[in-house]
């Protein structure tokens, strides 16, 4: 029996950084994301010998250890090794982990890594869990076992799938889906373009000076956060009034406040495509994620996106089209018996 999970990655539209527990424990949180059709799979297999191994097609990694041993969990893949451990798997299985997006783009791949692997193992292991038992259990790992410096909002995105404002506190997580009529739906999505920059990054680098600052309580730091709440609940109201123009200048306000979190968040390779992109047409926009390479999202009305795609192409940006995922993670099950 084999078992095959698929969880979407997802763009943040506002509140990145806002669902760090640094600051979500004092002052709550608020995200508002979509996931979108592009996936990372996990197919869990048994494996018949005495051993267990984890193959990963992004990093080109291969793990494998005697059911004699104790799982190292260090080294190479600590992510899926970490998970595997968690289920406590005591026979022979075989993971594989691949993605549609590579990996450090700012799409949140990590979190739905980890998504994806726990639906699998635990219909592996016959663990029935819902998807808030999913992404807790996804934060759990990444965040307590081995000390990621990130937020919740890629795992809770990932496993609920959809477009949603997700609020953070000390006590829960919440997921409220925004109820947009079809048109204003379509509106939205069709307004939203990504690029990839060809530069990937390591968001733990940002995410660990942005939490730093927080803990050291950064007037400057904690303010422009505050800032960027207010304007995920803004921008909420304008994704449910299907209102494009509002939602990319408020991008553009999120993303100016965003740049100031950190340092390494912008550069001038992206400042300039940013503003390349402005002048051709474009309402506003960020680099996904925690900043520093990756995706460039960007608002543009239908009749200015051809010029900025032929603008950033000129400059090797690739555009990407997709669509949103309103399923979150699934897991099937097949018979591999012959």
């Amino acid at each position: 029996m084999a078992f095959i999970a698929q969880a979407p990655v997802r763009i943040s539209f506002a509140g990145g950084g806002t669902d760090l527990p640094a600051y979500y424990r004092r002052y709550g949180g608020l995200v508002v994301s979509t996931a979108i059709n592009r996936y990372v799979y996990t197919i869990v297999s048994n494996n018949i010998s005495d051993s267990q191994q984890i193959i990963s097609a992004d990093y080109q990694s291969f793990y494998r250890r005697l059911l004699s041993e104790e799982i190292d969990p260090n080294g190479d893949l600590p992510l899926p090794k970490n998970v595997l451990d968690y289920f406590g798997v005591k026979t022979g299985i075989d993971i594989f982990i691949a993605s549609q997006v590579p990996p450090g783009t700012g799409l949140g791949s990590s979190g739905a890594v980890t998504v994806s692997m726990v639906a699998a193992l635990a219909g592996y292991t016959n663990r029935k869990v819902s998807k808030e038992d999913i992404a807790e259990i996804a934060c759990h790992i990444e965040i307590d076992i081995l000390g990621a410096p990130v937020g919740k909002q890629d795992q809770y995105a990932s496993a609920f799938g959809g477009l949603n404002m997700i609020k953070f506190s000390a006590d829960c997580v919440t997921v409220e889906p925004l109820l947009i009529d079809a048109d204003a739906l379509e509106r939205i999505q069709q307004s939203i373009l990504l690029f990839y920059t060809g530069h990937t990054r390591n968001s733990a680098n940002s995410l660990r000076l942005q939490r730093a600052a927080i803990e050291q309580d950064s007037p400057e730091v904690i303010q422009h956060l505050h800032s960027i709440k207010a304007i995920g609940l803004e921008m909420r109201d304008a994704l449910v009034d299907g209102n494009v123009r509002a939602f990319g200048e408020l991008m553009h306000r999120s993303w100016m406040n965003k740049c100031l979190l950190a340092a390494n968040i912008s550069n001038a390779s992206i400042d300039g495509w940013y503003e390349l992109a402005r002048k051709a047409g474009a309402l506003g926009g960020k680099i996904a994620g925690a900043g520093g390479g990756g995706f460039l999202m960007l608002i543009c009305l239908p009749e200015y996106q051809m010029a900025v795609t032929e603008a950033l192409g000129a400059h090797n940006l690739r555009r990407m089209d997709f669509s949103f995922d309103f399923s979150g993670v699934r897991v099937v099950s097949t018979d591999t018996a012959q």
